[in-house]
């Protein structure tokens, strides 16, 4: 696989580098976020977001627009606001410094595994189980429509863009709605069997999957259980077309 390494530190991009060459990747490196957006498309972006020329949630916001290339953010920034808006804006994992190799080979194959089995899902027995919740695949969930052999999803009609990593967190909850899903079962499903990262990941994809969604009730959280998905209690507070009309009279 090509992997493209956007990181301006060569003190750990030359041992990552390394790393990576002996597990068989073959590795671009760019020193900026100009550097990398101008490279010939790989199948991997590892993206670190402390660009000395720009920041690398913009450099993930320009490839996003314009590819569908996985990207793996690593970076020291700890603050979660800046995971969820890398996750938001399309990257497909992240992973904090410092890290080992063996771990982040690890995420670029479960990510590549992922991204690489969603054209197969049309095909699988699973999925055409599925489609008899609805036509073409199209799961019905309330005013939300999830259609699993497009992998494109629907709120009140109107297209949702999600992430990769998000819709398959979606769909291991609309499985079963209403159905308490376990952390692990969620990290086993959504991201790979007997998954050993942090399990922070989940509450960033979370996160960030409930404002995509438009009201945080979408997604429940049972303490010290896991999550399900539940329509909003009111099917009218979750729809932004009454309140405005009841709100005419500005």
């Amino acid at each position: 696989m090509h992997v493209l390494l956007i990181e301006d530190d060569d003190r750990v991009a030359e041992p990552l580098m390394e790393g990576l060459r002996r597990f068989g990747f073959t590795v671009e490196h760019a020193r900026t976020g100009a550097g990398g957006l101008s490279t010939t498309e790989p199948g991997m972006v590892l993206l670190d977001l402390g660009l000395p020329d720009m920041d690398g949630i913009d450099v993930c916001r320009a490839l996003r627009a314009r590819s569908s290339v996985p990207i793996i953010m690593i970076t020291a920034r700890d603050a979660e606001v800046d995971r969820v808006l890398g996750l938001e804006l399309g990257a497909d994992d992240y992973l904090s410094k410092p890290f080992g190799v063996r771990e982040l080979v690890a995420r670029i194959r479960a990510v590549t595994r992922r991204t690489q089995a969603a054209p197969l899902d049309a095909d699988s027995p699973v999925p055409e189980a599925r489609d008899r919740t609805g036509r073409s695949g199209a799961q019905r969930i309330g005013p939300l429509t999830v259609d699993r052999r497009t992998r494109q999803v629907h709120l009140h009609q109107s297209p949702v863009a999600l992430a990769p990593k998000e819709f398959d967190l979606l769909v291991c909850l609309a499985e079963d709605p209403g159905a308490v899903y376990s952390r692990q079962q969620i990290l086993d499903t959504a991201w790979e069997p007997n998954y050993f990262g942090p399990t922070k990941t989940l509450d960033v994809h979370i996160a960030a999957l409930r404002r995509k969604l438009g009201d945080p009730s979408w997604i429940e959280n049972i303490r010290g259980i896991g999550f399900r998905l539940v329509p909003p209690a009111s099917p009218i507070a979750a729809s932004p077309l009454p309140p405005r009309t009841r709100g005419g009279g500005r």
